[in-house]
């Protein structure tokens, strides 16, 4: 798979008279290698994949990692550095781009650290895009990474059930976050048995939990706190960052309430959301633009009297946010094995906000949901 991947890479290249490319951003060098680590440039470390069009492949990494690198990476050779030794990841750098006339980039990827240096050792006129070449690519899944889709929908859709089941008046938002983490983490760990040779790969969940309750539900991204939660009020639960099974990331998210709908304005709010999100899904099919599926959503919101909170939806895979994007703008035309996270959400400001949201496949005729749970307004009163 990531040999295949590397192939087309450098055919592609080739093809836009680009000799070499430097690829920085850790996702794009696992869909093509396979090589991860978990300390990437946050700690001040780069990590960079060099593939000439023609010629062997060279990892750059630091040397503490230089053992999984080995023992991951489907690359020709693999070139470690350590902290403070030599000129550190800059001493193969040049080597490695001598004789290019032309060296593709992520510009808006690469590592602010790494682009200032490489302005050092070539002339900006000799760099060029490589971004859409990689986001082409990753754009349609192969059927591997479908299925990797499909077994990250079970273990957020795990998540989903704990998090629900822990739902209750007086309980403590983090005491949720406490069962979603651990209902993930042995779905994942299941998961990883029955199906993967990887035994290097964690099953462990480690995304903060997303969540919001009683006033502070209008906050989207509000994690998980020591509040009590009380009867009557909306509880929001959002799995977009924790669902990453085996790197593959999906977005999933459901709005409940506490044993009762205390303020019946919030019903028909909520009732917009899911209009908003059954309208989108009425256009997912391949050749609708993406725009197209975000205008539908807007438009049931704004009929009934809001401005939509945010985009409808976006892809995802390797990535938390891939192309294209469902908003306004995005041309792009969906494509069966695109992998969309599609949102239905009404927000009221400093009020009430409510948002549903699953992953899909998209398949010749339509599409293939991959996370599932129920979001009827009678199927969200947690009792």
């Amino acid at each position: 798979m990531f040999a295949e991947r590397m192939t087309t890479l450098r055919q592609k290249l080739a093809d836009g008279n680009s000799d070499v490319a430097l690829i920085t951003d850790d996702d794009s060098v696992y869909y093509y290698t396979g090589y991860y680590d978990y300390l990437h440039m946050e700690f001040g470390r780069p990590t960079i994949l060099v593939v000439p069009a023609d010629g062997p492949s060279l990892l750059i990494t630091p040397s503490m990692e230089l053992d999984m690198a080995n023992a991951a990476a489907v690359v020709e050779r693999i070139k470690p550095w350590n902290d403070g030794s030599g000129q550190e990841w800059r001493e193969d750098l040049p080597g490695a781009l001598k004789g290019a006339s032309r060296v593709a980039i992520e510009p808006d990827h690469m590592p602010p650290l790494v682009r200032k240096y490489l302005g050092t050792v070539i002339d900006e006129n000799r760099l060029s895009d490589i971004t859409p070449i990689i986001t082409e690519m990753r754009m349609i899944k192969s059927d591997d990474e479908l299925n990797l889709a499909r077994h990250a929908g079970e273990v957020a859709m795990a998540m989903m059930d704990a998090g629900r089941q822990a739902i209750g008046d007086g309980v403590r938002e983090f005491e949720v976050a406490l069962a979603t983490s651990a209902a993930g983490t042995r779905k994942a760990a299941e998961l990883l048995d029955a199906h993967y040779a990887d035994a290097r790969m964690s099953p462990n969940t480690h995304f903060l939990q997303i969540m919001a309750s009683g006033t502070d539900i209008t906050m989207p991204h509000h994690r998980a706190s020591t509040r009590k939660m009380k009867r009557g009020e909306p509880v929001f639960l959002c799995f977009c960052g924790m669902t990453n099974f085996h790197r593959f990331k999906l977005g999933f998210d459901r709005t409940f309430w506490i044993g009762e709908i205390a303020d019946k304005n919030q019903e028909a709010v909520y009732q917009v959301a899911i209009d908003s999100q059954a309208a989108a899904l009425r256009m997912v099919r391949p050749g609708v633009l993406a725009e197209d599926v975000h205008a539908a959503y807007a438009d049931v919101i704004q009929t009934a009297g809001y401005d939509y909170p945010f985009r409808c939806g976006r892809a995802t895979g390797y990535s938390y946010l891939e192309k294209p994007e469902l908003v306004f703008g995005d041309k792009t035309e969906l494509r069966a094995g695109m992998v969309l996270a599609v949102d239905g959400s009404v927000s009221v400001s400093g009020s009430f906000r409510a948002q549903v949201g699953d992953s899909f496949i998209v398949t010749e005729t339509g599409y293939e949901q991959i996370t599932h749970h129920a979001k009827r307004i009678e199927d969200v009163i947690v009792c």
